[in-house]
This record gives structure tokens, sequence and C-alpha cells, in this order.
């Protein structure tokens, strides 16, 4: 199939642009003078929002609303973690790690002290000949 693009530039504050594939419609795109046009623009944003289930970013741009940007079009470069924030994200999730096994420990030696009374606990120590063994 061929690809055409017709462009309507008839009247001086209207460009309209459409895109045929044979006879179907692809694209199609008006532009006007009185309406500034964002889409196909590069801008610098801030990502304020990510949505999983859109699988899309909403940004700010410095407009008076967010911008949407589909993880479809992200450059795949953009997904890398340089390497010095990647360490210092894995020493983080590391000392994170230990923090909550050393919580999980307190807390274990906590409830074992707590249902003892304080003391250990009449089995714990069992002297070979002692008579109190039942």
């Amino acid at each position: 199939m061929t690809k055409r693009m017709l462009i309507d530039a008839t009247h001086p504050e209207e460009t309209r642009v459409v895109v045929l594939d044979g006879n179907r419609l692809e694209e199609f795109d008006v532009e006007t003078s009185t309406k500034r046009t964002l889409k196909g623009n590069i801008y610098l944003a801030k990502v304020v929002r990510v949505e999983p289930s859109l699988q899309a970013a909403f940004v700010d741009y410095g407009g008076n609303r967010h911008g949407f940007l589909a993880f479809s079009e992200i450059h795949p470069d953009y997904y890398q973690i340089p390497v010095a924030d990647r360490q210092r994200l894995l020493e983080m999730a590391a000392a994170e790690a230990e923090e909550e096994a050393a919580r999980e420990h307190a807390e274990g030696e906590a409830a074992a002290e707590q249902a003892t009374g304080g003391e250990p606990p009449p089995d714990a120590a069992i002297a070979p000949g002692d008579a109190t063994v039942e």
C-alpha cells in the first residue's frame, strides 16, 4: 500500500494534515494559529505520578496541567539506573534488611522473656542425676 500525506493550508489561520495508507486514514492533525501545539515538541519535565494501570506517567512540564507520557514512548536507556545510584540503592536495601532482622530478633527475645516472666523455663537446664526430673 502507498502512504500519502495530504495537507490543506487554504486558510491562513488553520492547517490540516492527513496521512493515508491506501484508502485508510492513519493520522489526522489540525494546527491553528490561535492555539499553540504541545504535541511533538520536546520539554524538560519532572515525573509527578506513575500510573501502572495506564502504563504511563504524568509529568509536570510547567504548563497549566500535567502532561501524559506513555511508557512505550520512553527510550529504554532511561530505565537504566546509573552505577553510583544503583550501588547506593543496594547499600540502602542491605542496611534496611539488617535493621529488620535485628528488630525481629529483638522482638523474638522480648516475647520469649515475657512468656517466662523473665525467668528461664524450669526444664531449660537439667543436670544429670537431678531429682526434679519428671
